[in-house]
């Protein structure tokens, strides 16, 4: 069984606090979309990564079975809040701690009243339509000082702990990562430039393709072109925990979020 579905999403709060903009709207409408599809592949649990939930120290994730709150985006706090009741599965959480200890990264639960969840993955669960007591989180966070290849190698070791559930898994994070420094008309929003713009549609044209080899080769490059959201670590982790492959990725939306880029990505597996 284990991994039944997965996407990559933004984790900008803009589609939720002010779908009216229409490129936000559009990337609203998409999360919707992919959340129904996430839906009818009947998942167990949702496995998720979210470039905004930093670690330093030790790799972490959520074992707390309900995190609930209203969050305030330290970015968008013009527009809005963000109330959150998120069910976690704190079994399914805990054999993820002890595989990634057993694999030598050191790695601990998280199991706090009132732990600040971040904003991408409030979005995500939000819009999506997960992190119900029915269709419960398992949560990892970001850790600053893992490279690409170790966060890839983190989604492989969850997905294998979890290989007798059926899993959705979900890489919360950007494409391009810069943004407009001064005050524009909201409706107007675009791509800052036309070279992140170029990239991030090469890029999708490559998940769309399914061809994962020229993909991986083309990924250094875009990293140091584009500057996109941690390196692009929200991908490695869906490429570790779908074993490095994939037959083709639908596009949902691509848009511009301030200035940086937005996707929704469903990934066919089969």
């Amino acid at each position: 069984m284990s991994i039944v579905s997965a996407f990559l999403v933004p984790g900008s709060p803009l589609p939720q606090l002010r779908p009216d903009i229409a490129p936000w709207g559009r990337l609203r409408d998409a999360l919707a979309q992919a959340g129904k599809s996430l839906a009818e592949s009947k998942p167990d649990c949702v496995l998720v990564y979210s470039t905004q939930w930093f670690a330093v120290l030790d790799q972490l994730w959520i074992t707390r079975a309900r995190s609930t709150g209203l969050h305030v985006d330290e970015n968008w706090h013009e527009f809005g809040e963000q109330p959150f009741d998120i069910h976690s599965d704190s079994a399914l959480a805990h054999r993820c701690v002890q595989a990634c200890n057993d694999a030598g990264i050191k790695t601990r639960g998280v199991d706090y009243d009132q732990f600040p969840i971040d904003t991408g993955t409030i979005t995500a669960t939000t819009l999506m339509n997960f992190g119900s007591s029915s269709l419960p989180v398992v949560i990892a966070a970001n850790n600053l000082y893992h490279s690409a290849e170790q966060t890839e190698q983190l989604g492989a070791i969850a997905a294998s702990a979890l290989q007798d559930k059926r899993v959705a898994v979900v890489g919360i994070g950007g494409l391009s990562n810069s943004m407009f420094r001064d005050n524009i008309n909201l409706q107007e929003d675009h791509i800052l430039s036309e070279a992140d713009d170029t990239w991030n549609r090469r890029l999708l044209a490559l998940m769309e393709s399914g061809d994962v080899q020229a993909l991986r080769a083309s990924l250094p490059d875009y990293a140091k072109e584009a500057h996109p959201d941690m390196g692009l670590k929200q991908f490695h982790w869906l490429l570790g925990a779908m074993g490095g492959n994939f037959k083709q990725a639908i596009v949902h939306a691509y848009a511009p979020l301030y200035g940086s880029g937005g996707a929704v990505v469903e990934f066919k597996l089969q």
